[in-house]
């Protein structure tokens, strides 16, 4: 039997995030580590940060790219930490390394994340983010992660 690589799904949202969104951060990272997903993200604070400690609890792979230099940036739940030196640049580093990408709340930087996602033609899924043509639209992080699983599966970049 071969051995089947796991998904990598890439995690973005705000670097501040209020109480309810890192709620919700937080349970994304569980799911995708219950289903053996890899949570790829900026690897900082916000939504990064809480997305990393659920898929942590759940014993799950994280893999943050820093826009800095330092690796000791990341927060504390990042396994991988990468540093890029590219400042926002990264953010496409971000989306493109993972097989689908799921965009919690955010601001201006993730809505540029959102934009490069779809100019390379990755599936994004948005949980309480921007409601745009041709971003997914989910209502709980079940759904959203069921849905970006499924997108990973069938358009895997391996």
């Amino acid at each position: 039997m071969a051995n089947i690589p796991p998904i990598w799904i890439s995690i973005i949202g705000g670097h501040t995030a209020g109480k309810e969104i890192r709620s919700l951060a937080e349970k994304v990272g569980g799911l995708l580590a219950d289903a053996g997903a890899i949570v790829i993200s900026g690897g900082l604070g916000g939504v990064m940060k809480s997305v990393s400690k659920g898929a942590k609890k759940n014993g799950g792979t994280t893999i943050g790219i820093l826009p800095g230099d330092n690796r000791k940036s990341a927060n504390k739940y990042i396994d991988i930490a990468i540093p890029t030196g590219l400042g926002m640049a990264r953010n496409l580093l971000v989306v493109r390394s993972g097989d689908a990408v799921i965009a919690i709340d955010g601001s201006w930087g993730t809505l540029s994340e959102i934009a490069l996602a779809k100019s390379i033609g990755k599936t994004v899924i948005g949980l309480q983010s921007f409601a745009l043509d041709d971003v997914i639209s989910a209502d709980t992080p079940e759904e959203a992660v069921e849905l970006a699983i499924s997108a990973a599966k069938s358009n895997s970049t391996k």
